[in-house]
């Protein structure tokens, strides 16, 4: 069942640093809580954290030592979220992590959870968005 929800955008910025993620996912908590269905509102969280931590450990800050996290609710219920940073060595993209290993799983959670996914580069940055929507599938 689709249902038309108010449309909506925000924007936050966070500090380049593991405190970011958790500053994130509270101010998405505090917007789209009660707009959107929980099982989407935890994939969006879930994926947020995912690009916040991979900005931190793998992409340098924007001027002042912060990350952006831009995020927009459509009439159709999707969420797009956008985490922008001032860019790394080597683009984003999903690499293999075997069984044993601690991290390298951020982006195959980003995968699974959202509709699709990419990176956005400019001469300032660049951004890794992700699109959720109903059709999303959580993990849980």
């Amino acid at each position: 069942m689709t249902t038309a929800v108010a449309e909506g955008s925000w924007h936050v910025v966070v500090p380049h640093h593991a405190r970011g993620a958790r500053t994130a996912r509270h101010r998405l908590t505090t917007e789209l809580a009660g707009t959107v269905p929980d099982e989407l509102l935890a994939d969006v969280i879930a994926v947020t954290g995912e690009l916040v931590v991979n900005a931190v450990r793998h992409a340098r800050p924007l001027p002042g030592g912060v990350i952006r996290v831009d995020w927009r609710l459509s009439p159709a219920g999707v969420v797009a979220v956008r985490v922008t940073d001032g860019g790394g060595q080597v683009r984003p993209s999903a690499r293999p992590a075997g069984p044993e290993a601690l991290d390298g799983r951020g982006l195959h959670i980003v995968s699974a959870l959202a509709d699709r996914w990419g990176v956005d580069r400019d001469g300032h940055g660049q951004s890794v968005w992700a699109e959720l929507g109903e059709h999303s599938h959580s993990l849980a």
